[in-house]
């Protein structure tokens, strides 16, 4: 990777938002990245002050992001990527302005908030030549990607099952009402999508099992619930699966069950052994072989795989975590952007379209009553 830094720009994540925090730390860990520009809040006063206490200069801290892809584009030193970390429903628009504007683009997850809209800025990042880069943390995890290696190289046989959950409870109550940060739009389909749960933690949980497994299910059935009274979208759901060859998998994504804060799981089954990890525990991996004990697997440690290793940054025992997966993508994404790809693991624009076409059959199965739908195009 070439020492130069790649010079991005930000969308999105001012002050109060969780996520841009996240965003500016995972691109410093590595220093393959320097923010120099930003269109940080829908307040531009706002975000011109915060803009300052992240050292951005303040002819670089603009009013709106078409205003920042202008001004940059006329600067010899203008950025070349943008990270975009705003509501669902700006995603597309903004996306769609970098890629025009010769820009490589990191983006918060879902791609869109549509599936048509998904497709269109997928053909958009093809013909557009620039890289696309969609941040489903939990693929950064080393003991995720170890996973993802052992279940190719056939540690576990035959697929059997896949079981992922992601269970929350922050949305348990009408938070909605009181203004709580990022509730608001997250209950508001307009600015959210149709999805609620489904594409908030739902398209965590079903990429994370497609990027393990390497498979996509052929079709699916799901249980969509608004269990807050007078919510506009699903705040849980339960999703069936069945994969070609015989495999069946199944989904449980849910906002609303007290005791779970971030409880994330994959479980993966053959006809050979098994495989189980928890967001929770991120460095332990249980390995099982059929017939014998379970084994736990640490991150960097015994029989760790390739990926895994070039996924840590420490020996074993030495904890990392959320942050460093987090990291781990944009360190795959600085390698492609400057035309190292092998290695990059970093979802793209075809896992986007993924993600809402598995919203949108999860929508038109909850519609007709909870039956089975197709899921490939």
């Amino acid at each position: 990777m070439s020492k130069s830094r790649i010079r991005i720009g930000m969308v999105g994540g001012g002050e109060t938002a969780f996520i841009g925090a996240v965003h500016r730390i995972a691109m410093r860990i590595d220093d393959a990245f320097e923010l120099v520009a930003g269109a940080l809040d829908a307040e531009p006063a706002r975000g011109r002050r915060f803009a300052a206490t992240l050292g951005i200069a303040p002819e670089r801290a603009y009013d709106s992001y078409l205003d920042m892809l202008a001004a940059e584009a006329a600067r010899a030193d203008g950025i070349e990527a943008v990270a975009i970390v705003t509501p669902n429903f700006l995603h597309f628009p903004v996306a769609k302005a970098a890629l025009e504007a010769g820009l490589h683009v990191i983006c918060e997850k879902p791609m869109t908030v549509t599936l048509e809209e998904a497709e269109e800025l997928a053909a958009l990042v093809q013909a557009s030549g620039k890289q696309f880069f969609l941040t489903h943390t939990y693929t950064g995890y080393p003991m995720i990607r170890q996973m993802r290696e052992m279940v190719a190289a056939g540690e576990i046989g035959t697929l059997r099952r896949v079981e992922a959950e992601y269970l929350q409870d922050w949305l348990a109550a009408p938070v909605e009402r009181t203004g709580a940060e990022g509730a608001v739009w997250r209950t508001d389909p307009k600015k959210a999508g149709a999805g609620g749960a489904i594409g908030d933690v739902g398209t965590h949980a079903y990429n994370l099992a497609a990027f393990v497994t390497g498979l996509e299910p052929d079709e699916l059935l799901a249980e969509l619930s608004a269990f807050v009274e007078g919510r506009r979208v699903d705040d849980d759901a339960a999703i069936l699966m069945r994969y070609a060859g015989g495999a069946k998998g199944s989904i449980l994504a849910s906002q609303v069950l007290p005791g779970n804060g971030n409880n994330l799981s994959l479980r993966v089954y053959g006809d050979k052994g098994g495989l189980e990890w928890r967001q929770e525990a991120p460095e332990e991996l249980w390995f099982t072989r059929l017939g014998e004990a379970r084994q736990m697997l640490r991150r960097n440690g015994a029989g760790a795989t390739g990926a895994a290793v070039a996924g840590s940054r420490v020996p074993a025992a030495h904890p990392e975590g959320y942050l460093e997966a987090f990291a781990n993508l944009y360190r795959d994404a600085a390698r492609a952007i400057s035309g190292q790809t092998e290695g990059a693991l970093v979802p793209g624009a075809p896992e986007g379209v993924a993600g809402l076409r598995f919203v949108e059959a999860c929508l038109t199965s909850a519609q007709a009553g909870a039956v089975w739908v197709p899921l490939r195009p």
